[in-house]
């Protein structure tokens, strides 16, 4: 069986997209999404990403990261989807609704709210989330925040100096984050916030919308930058506002790089 599918990126975060929303296939589970999210001998991919149909919004999107983990949430994701949609629509994720809205060349997405109650996190313990007393090395005084999935966010004077490659990963299998945690190095400057990510089951990306949205929450919180700011990562920049109250706006770009089939007995 024949199986069409999309390959999209944003900022260089790339993603499989599998339309269902007008037909169903067969179940996708983490061993389908780990062989089509190989770089070798899959199509290659940061996520999969499946859409289908919904009973509470104009239509549902699930997110598989390419170690094969299902999460909830994922903002470059969003903006592709919203750019394929070509239309304002209500997305159902893991994570809750979200709306987007494609605008020229990428899409602006309504984020929801920030939540920072250690439990939402969450936390194998309870702790202050705008202050946690947790370090790795040199990286200290952590802030955490769900943006639809688990971030941890650090600001440094010098970015390039993190090792995130060999951190990430320890910081994301902490035992005080039981469901694992995206990480997020940051560092201020003049025209914004740079920005790296190891992201939860994918490792280094050359962007993270989520992330971008955490750690923006977290500077404007802490009084680093004001609203709306621009989070430089190594894919590019996104937009980010937040008025310290309501739902987080992201805006920046996302494009189609090509359409395929393949033979779904291939990699179930």
């Amino acid at each position: 069986m024949r199986v069409p599918f999309i390959k999209m990126h944003g900022l260089g975060n790339d993603f499989v997209v599998l339309d269902r929303r007008e037909q169903a296939g067969e179940p996708v589970g983490p061993a389908v999404a780990q062989a089509l999210a190989d770089r070798h001998a899959g199509i290659g991919c940061d996520q999969l990403i499946l859409l289908e149909p919904s009973a509470s919004a104009d239509f549902a999107m699930r997110i598989f990261n390419s170690d094969g983990s299902e999460v909830e949430a994922c903002g470059n994701a969003s903006r592709a989807v919203a750019v394929l949609h070509g239309r304002p629509a209500r997305i159902e994720t893991r994570g809750g609704l979200i709306a987007v809205e494609a605008d020229g060349s990428g899409a602006s997405v309504d984020m929801g709210k920030p939540r920072f109650d250690w439990d939402a996190i969450p936390l194998a313990e309870a702790m202050d989330t705008a202050a946690l007393p947790l370090a790795w090395d040199t990286l200290e005084n952590p802030a955490a925040v769900n943006v639809g999935n688990p971030h941890i966010v650090f600001f440094v004077h010098d970015l390039d100096a993190v090792d995130l490659e060999a951190i990430g990963p320890v910081i994301e299998h902490d035992p005080v984050f039981p469901n694992r945690i995206n990480v997020n190095v940051a560092q201020v400057v003049p025209d914004g916030i740079r920005l790296r990510v190891w992201e939860r089951g994918a490792g280094l990306t050359r962007a993270c919308g989520t992330g971008a949205c955490a750690t923006a929450v977290v500077a404007i919180r802490r009084k680093l930058v004001p609203s709306p700011v621009t989070v430089h990562l190594p894919g590019g920049a996104l937009d980010i506002a937040w008025d310290g109250d309501g739902a987080i706006s992201m805006t920046g770009p996302a494009v189609e790089s090509f359409r395929g089939t393949f033979e779904w007995s291939d990699y179930a």
